[in-house]
């Protein structure tokens, strides 16, 4: 048993960067597997919404001849950056995805710098990558659908010669948004578990905390944006921005 959850990379093999087994649990007769992917994504999303808890109070008792305080500008400055992008990229459509981008946006970019915190970041397990890239995949389709009805589907079919090519290219959207974004902070994640399981002390004092700036941070926010840019070319592609 042992062996095979070393294998599935579930236990520690002396490999820091693989997804470790934590602890598991009986449910419905079936064996669940606790690894520091769940952990990760616990820690995520309990920050995300203790955030909005405490920014929801401060907004709601405060007056407008109040001085905003410095949490509060940084949610205002932060939240008319996302509202730019999404109006930047989608034009008049951008009211009706703006919510969906800015938090997907918010979660992929803790998911990514969550490894500046000691976690493995989420966005490292492909399960999780593949989900969203799935979640994205069928808002793309349903807003399709719903703006050019049957044309949705026959727009595949022109030119007909590149039918084959284009049902293969619509499929393909999830797998190249998820492999995407798993692809790079994977590579982030086995970099620095091989500089901190082979290096000597002396050298992982300092010289790690200049690689976590681009491993975590700027590669971090870049592959978020990255991630949320090609949803909403997607989704504009489908439905139109005129």
């Amino acid at each position: 048993m042992q062996t095979d959850l070393v294998r599935l990379g579930l236990l520690d093999s002396g490999a820091d960067f693989s997804i470790k087994y934590l602890h598991e649990v009986n449910l419905f007769g079936q064996t669940v597997y606790l690894t520091t992917t769940h952990v990760g994504l616990l820690v995520v999303t309990l920050v995300l919404v203790i955030l909005a808890i405490i920014v929801n109070k401060k907004i709601a008792k405060s007056k407008p001849e109040d001085t905003p305080g410095m949490l509060v500008n940084v949610i205002e400055m932060a939240i008319e950056m996302l509202d730019n992008m999404v109006k930047g990229t989608m034009g008049i459509n951008a009211r009706r995805f703006r919510n969906w981008i800015s938090t997907i946006f918010m979660f992929v970019l803790l998911c990514n710098i969550s490894g500046l915190f000691g976690l493995r970041p989420p966005t490292a397990d492909y399960g999780i990558t593949f989900a969203l890239g799935v979640i994205t995949f069928c808002i793309i389709h349903y807003n399709g659908i719903k703006a050019n009805r049957t044309g949705h589907f026959t727009s595949l079919f022109k030119p007909v010669l590149l039918s084959p090519i284009n049902i293969i290219g619509e499929f393909a959207v999830p797998l190249s948004l998820s492999l995407r974004l798993f692809g790079n902070v994977m590579s982030g994640t086995v970099m620095m578990g091989l500089i901190y399981g082979l290096l000597p002390p002396p050298i992982t004092t300092g010289i790690p905390s200049v690689l976590h700036v681009y491993f975590d941070l700027f590669s971090g926010c870049i592959q978020a944006y990255v991630f949320c840019m090609l949803s909403m070319v997607y989704i504009s592609d489908k439905i139109g921005t005129e």
